[in-house]
């Protein structure tokens, strides 16, 4: 379960997002929604706003002549929009995000895509030097609504065990 209430008062709660150490599961996939329709202004704005001068991404008609036909998104833009969709389920409660590897782009993403998320947990085991503390490693895709998979990568961070977190304050 990722998403809970905890009594912090009389007939008060408070919303619970995300999973502490000992919530994740090996080879459990935790699949994220709400889904998101990119459109032009998310992709031509973090193009611009992140300095990525290739028309690909802006030009109308320089992407038309592209083998694509039209402009395709910042594939920064996914990633953002991708890991930021597995937050409040896999790292919500994580003190640091410990690496990002393998990141793959297996298909393009258009102005008009929906995009979802799932996080398949790969590992996970107890830090050595904070022993309130664990260490999880997921796989997270990003998907159309069609199911094709645009976006794959692996992440590791660390997290808080049960009762250790900033949340238990």
């Amino acid at each position: 379960m990722s998403q809970s209430t905890r009594e912090v008062g009389p007939n008060r709660l408070r919303e619970e997002i995300g999973r502490y150490f000992e919530d994740f599961e090996i080879g459990v996939t935790y699949e994220h929604r709400p889904g998101r329709t990119i459109n032009e202004a998310d992709n031509s704005w973090f193009t611009l706003l992140t300095m990525n001068t290739h028309p690909i991404h802006f030009d109308h008609e320089y992407a038309s002549k592209s083998e694509f036909g039209k402009p395709l998104v910042n594939s920064c833009l996914t990633l953002s929009i991708v890991a930021g969709m597995s937050v409040s389920d896999t790292s919500q409660k994580a003190i640091a995000n410990l690496g990002w590897t393998d990141i793959k782009m297996p298909a393009p993403v258009f102005v008009g895509d929906t995009l979802y998320a799932e996080s398949e947990v790969l590992g996970k085991r107890e830090s050595k030097s904070r022993p309130t503390q664990g260490i999880v490693s997921i796989r997270t895709r990003g998907l159309k609504s069609d199911g094709t998979v645009v976006m794959e990568y692996d992440r590791s961070f660390l997290v808080a065990k049960r009762g250790h977190g900033v949340d238990d304050i």
